[in-house]
Order: C-alpha cells, then sequence, then structure tokens
C-alpha cells in the first residue's frame, strides 16, 4: 500500500457535448488548464458510442491485464477516475472507469476501463486538480507494462 496527503487546487466543472470525443476533450481540457494532476469523483452523461477494456472470449491469461476492447451504442454513464501526467510523452494520462447500461437493452449494465466514448447529448463532469504531489503514470515493466498510478509517498 502506498499513500500521500493531497492538495487540493482548482475546481472545475466541464460539459462535453453533443458528438465531442470524450477522451480527447478531456485531454485538451487538463492540456489546455495546465491541470497535469487530479480527480474525477464522478460524472454522468450518454455515450452515442464506447469503448471499453473487455472480451467476449476466454482470456488467455486472466492474471494479466486485457488489452482487447468491446464496443458498445447508445449507453447510459456514470463514471471517475484520476488524471496524472504521462512523463513518457509529456501530456495528459487520464484513467477513467465507467459503468454504463444500454439504453436498448433494458438498460443491461457494463462496468469497464474506458478507452473511448463519443458524447451523446452530454456529459457532465467535476474536475478536482492536485496540486501536490504530482501524479504520474509510468508504465511497469514488472507487472505487463501496465501504466500505475505513482507520487511521492509518506516516510
Amino acid at each position: 500500500m502506498r499513500s500521500a496527503q493531497i492538495a487540493r487546487g482548482r475546481e472545475f466543472v466541464l460539459a462535453i457535448d453533443h458528438g465531442e470525443d470524450f477522451m480527447a476533450s478531456l485531454v485538451k481540457f487538463c492540456t489546455e488548464n495546465e491541470v497535469r494532476s487530479g480527480y474525477i469523483p464522478t460524472f454522468i452523461g450518454g455515450f452515442r458510442h464506447a469503448r471499453l477494456v473487455g472480451t467476449c472470449g476466454a482470456m488467455d491469461n486472466p492474471q494479466a491485464p486485457l488489452w482487447e476492447a468491446v464496443e458498445f451504442a447508445n449507453l447510459e454513464a456514470l463514471g471517475g477516475g484520476t488524471l496524472a501526467w504521462d512523463t513518457e510523452h509529456d501530456r495528459p494520462a487520464p484513467h477513467i472507469h465507467v459503468s454504463a447500461g444500454a439504453k436498448e437493452a433494458s438498460a443491461d449494465g457494463r462496468t469497464s476501463h474506458l478507452l473511448a466514448a463519443e458524447v451523446q447529448f452530454i456529459s457532465e463532469l467535476i474536475i478536482i486538480e492536485i496540486t501536490g504531489p504530482t501524479l504520474t503514470r509510468p508504465r511497469m515493466a514488472s507487472l505487463h507494462d501496465v501504466p500505475l498510478l505513482t507520487f511521492v509517498e509518506h516516510s
């Protein structure tokens, strides 16, 4: 286990509008507002299309990360995540998870890591900046190259 006390910075409300790319809009917002570390306690909205981490088949190694994706359409979503800095590519690295219901399938639910989404109607986010410690997301070769959240720990 690792921990660090955070210092909160600015707080924002962000509306991502109909037809916009959710992840591209979030990265653009972070870049334009120089948000390098933060969190999204929750967001709500709709997705016309979304790609989530998942598979319809058996996994070769259930202990390894899954790099495959499944596609869904017409979803209502509730999610949250962290915002860290990708030092290797010098850009924001959001880590977003969602629980989403397929509207035309009796709101049948899916929960996973969000890879991509096109907003349907609107997505409404609250973003809280963390001014310290700096959150980064380097890839860990020893853990299947998964990008993991890092920060300065309590001593």
